[in-house]
């Protein structure tokens, strides 16, 4: 499969849902570390997020990284340089986008690396740091979680942005119970 068949494939990936795997920590950490050492002044902060991030947790084996930066605009600016390091976006895509920007990695017709550019400490960098913490110290949320992520991997196993809109219900609510 050559470059363009791979990226092909894993843009078109389907909905799967994979056991906990203990490597999606260190995978993280490698990509953490190959963005500060390419990126060296630009990301204030960069955390391990969404359900790769969550012990226990199956998930899409693909790592969700948040990447803090000091406005929207810088985010815009890095696109380019991001994706001649490995990363690829969609413009159309980042333009339906409020308050982020989102890239991918991938390799063998499978995504492997979410990037995330926010505005480090806004409501983006904290909601999605909080839905985190909030599973990581409550086991029967994630069992909970993760029930309902199967039956939406299951409804809409060739629908990403379905799968996706599911979720942010369940966050939105979880969310919402804990600032109340």
């Amino acid at each position: 499969m050559d470059e363009e068949e791979s990226l092909h494939k894993a843009i078109y990936e389907e909905v799967a849902l994979f056991p906990y795997n203990a490597n999606w920590p260190s995978m993280y950490e490698a990509e953490r570390g190959r963005l500060l050492r390419l990126f060296p002044a630009d990301f204030l902060a960069i955390e391990h997020f969404g359900s790769t991030a969550v012990p226990g947790l199956s998930a899409k084996p693909i790592i969700d990284i948040l990447a803090g930066v000091d406005s929207i605009s810088r985010a815009d600016e890095l696109m380019q340089p991001l994706c001649h390091a490995k990363y690829t976006t969609s413009t159309a895509f980042n333009a339906s986008l409020v308050g982020r920007r989102w890239l991918m990695q991938w390799a063998e017709g499978r995504r492997t690396h979410h990037l995330h550019l926010v505005v480090y400490g806004g409501q983006e960098w904290k909601r999605r740091l909080a839905f985190r913490d909030i599973l990581r110290a409550n086991t029967e949320l994630v069992e909970q979680y993760e029930q309902n992520k199967r039956l939406w991997a299951a409804e809409f196993k060739s629908d990403r942005e379905g799968y996706t809109a599911a979720k942010s219900d369940f966050v939105r609510e979880v969310l919402k119970r804990a600032t109340t």
